[in-house]
């Protein structure tokens, strides 16, 4: 393990602005480390769907937390990001960070083109996040007092993205060993039913479940402009297949997660869900 008192190259954080990136580059920049922000808006600016971008993002890098954007299942995405975990290293990257889906065959497959790309890498698979529902794309419907997805009774066990990002400096800062992989949820599987449940406790007003039809979400997908393969990812992996907890929160950080509870209660408290 390094000292990162004397680390002076800077950590790309690809999806810098993003849920999980966001709180990983606040966090080094708390340590000292310098950050570069991998979006857009960054300088210099990046895109995963413009790889003339990638170099100028990457030259002078030490380390990189990879947050690949809309999502690793998406077809293409392994190949993608394994060619960039490749140029990364090519231009001096030692160590690579990624966030990972559980239950995705695409996130596997890019798991393994990181890990064969030469740098030390850890993976950080995670959960749903607990911050869709008030960061993301389950905001205007909390708001609206209804949670409608096609998802039924099947329980998740929510992650939260400020435990993701402690995971994940501490992977960046040489706190975990090397070639690993670190599953990570909630403390407990709820239902998006119970998880409504904890937005009222939470609010103080009635927030419900409704279920609907997989060709209903759909279609409100497409009105988002959001692409089909990702709500067909979303109907795969809540259907139960990741149903159980995992302990690497706790095995990294020598703490339980945070619970879906507390998130509701200090979310509430932001007025986010404030119509």
């Amino acid at each position: 393990m390094r000292n990162t008192n004397q680390e002076t190259r800077p950590t790309l954080v690809t999806g810098g602005t993003g849920k999980t990136g966001r709180r990983v580059a606040e966090r080094l920049r708390d340590l000292g480390r310098p950050v570069r922000v991998g979006s857009r808006s960054g300088t210099p600016p990046f895109s995963w769907e413009d790889p003339t971008t990638w170099e100028p993002a990457l030259k002078g890098v030490g380390d990189l937390y990879l947050s690949y954007q809309p999502d690793l299942a998406v077809p293409g995405a392994p190949e993608t990001v394994g060619r960039f975990a490749r140029a990364a290293v090519d231009l001096g990257v030692r160590r690579i960070v990624l966030l990972s889906g559980r239950g995705e065959e695409g996130a596997l497959a890019a798991e393994r083109a990181v890990a064969g790309a030469g740098a030390e890498w850890t993976v950080v698979r995670c959960s749903f996040f607990a911050q869709n529902f008030n960061e993301s794309f389950l905001v205007p419907q909390v708001l609206a007092g209804e949670i409608a997805l096609p998802v039924g009774g099947v329980r998740e066990p929510f992650v939260d993205a400020d435990d993701i990002a402690d995971v994940a400096v501490a992977a960046l800062t040489g706190k975990v060993r090397a070639g690993s992989v670190h599953e990570l949820t909630g403390p407990r599987a709820l239902s998006f039913a119970e998880a409504a449940a904890e937005i009222s406790a939470a609010t103080g007003r009635a927030v419900r479940y409704t279920e609907l039809t997989h060709e209903a979400f759909a279609a409100a997908l497409a009105q988002e402009g959001v692409p089909p393969e990702l709500g067909d990812l979303f109907a795969a992996v809540l259907d139960g297949r990741n149903a159980y907890t995992a302990d690497g929160v706790q095995e990294v950080l020598g703490r339980p997660p945070k619970d879906f509870a507390a998130f509701a209660r200090e979310a509430a408290a932001t007025g986010v869900w404030t119509p």
